[in-house]
């Protein structure tokens, strides 16, 4: 079964400490003149193989790829788009309703003619 390719980095990764821990081990309590044990070795050939790996994955990479798809389809000319119909005239309604600021408008103005009417005194 092939090696998942895409988790290369982060394998290589793991499987380097865990050979660092037990090299490290091992020549702390046997020191440096003793043979690797059988685990050590195997951590050994797993990073070879992911290495490996990697290197045939980045050359890979960097072959052109073939299978591009080739046009094989021009486009065609498109008609002329049609003209637009000339637009409507809007509905007589029974009455034009005051604009927003005619509304506005009219309020002021009856506020100014209020507060212009002479008030009445509450004597008279």
């Amino acid at each position: 079964m092939p090696i998942r390719t895409a988790s290369l980095s982060g394998r290589i990764k793991r499987n380097g400490a865990k050979l660092h821990l037990a090299t490290s081990s091992r020549i702390h309590s046997l020191g440096a003149d003793h043979e690797p044990s059988a685990a050590e070795q195997a951590l050994g050939e797993e990073r070879r193989q992911l290495k490996e790996e990697r290197a045939k994955r980045e050359a890979q990479a960097q072959q052109p790829k073939a299978d591009k798809l080739v046009r094989t389809h021009h486009a065609q000319a498109k008609d002329k788009p049609k003209s637009r119909p000339e637009p409507k005239e809007p509905k007589a309604s029974k009455g034009q309703k005051p604009s927003r600021a005619e509304k506005h408008a009219t309020k002021a103005a009856a506020l100014e003619a209020a507060r212009r009417a002479t008030k009445k005194s509450a004597k008279t």
